[in-house]
């Protein structure tokens, strides 16, 4: 696809996931400027995760499928199916938007801040960041997205992170608490077109290093 777009605009050419995107958007500009290794997670449609290892969008065998990781299941939680069209009860089948939708019948804007939809929320984003971070030990996470934004989801999650990891993450970014460890994206909506903007421009220096 690269390839394609690159010589149909004759344009030096970089092509990512759209959270890979927002993960080096706000590496170079927004949240996690200087936090390396850095993890994005977007919560909204779907769930997915980006990562930058070493100043670089992170790519495996394939792109990271952060949002289909299993989860274990809120005790309040036992029936619903999920949504998700290969898994069911993934992570994504479990607490996107859709997902909060069908199972409170209330789409996520029209839910209280007090409703306990966002216990069992809180429950599912925990497991994943604290999984996500024993196995990459970022420097700082950006939890993001049309649901994953909100603040006061973030204080849910930090709330369950903290019962989780049960103090065995012995690290002075986490001494005081996990407000600098677990923010919110920096660049607001716009962190996927800045990451893209700032990927084609290490596109054009590569073509071109004495480039400005």
């Amino acid at each position: 696809m690269r390839a394609i777009f690159q010589e149909s605009l004759r344009v030096p050419t970089a092509i990512t996931t759209d959270v890979n995107g927002a993960a080096y958007g706000e590496y170079i500009w927004g949240a996690g400027v200087g936090a390396d290794p850095l993890i994005y997670l977007t919560v909204g449609t779907g769930i997915g995760g980006g990562a930058v290892v070493k100043g670089q969008p992170f790519v495996g065998l394939l792109h990271a499928e952060m949002g289909h990781m299993r989860v274990k299941r809120h005790p309040d939680d036992q029936a619903f199916p999920g949504t998700c069209p290969f898994h069911g009860d993934c992570l994504e089948g479990l607490a996107s938007g859709p997902a909060m939708q069908m199972r409170w019948n209330h789409p996520v804007e029209q839910l209280p801040a007090d409703h306990r939809a966002w216990d069992v929320e809180a429950f599912y984003l925990a497991q994943a960041i604290v999984s996500i971070t024993y196995i990459i030990s970022p420097r700082r996470f950006v939890l993001g997205g049309g649901v994953g934004a909100r603040p006061d989801l973030h204080v849910r999650v930090r709330q369950q992170m903290e019962t989780l990891l049960g103090g065995y993450q012995d690290s002075p970014a986490m001494a005081d608490g996990l407000d600098a460890y677990l923010v919110q994206p920096g660049l607001g909506t716009r962190s996927g077109v800045c990451g893209a903007m700032a990927l084609g421009h290490v596109a054009r220096n590569r073509a071109d290093p004495e480039s400005p």
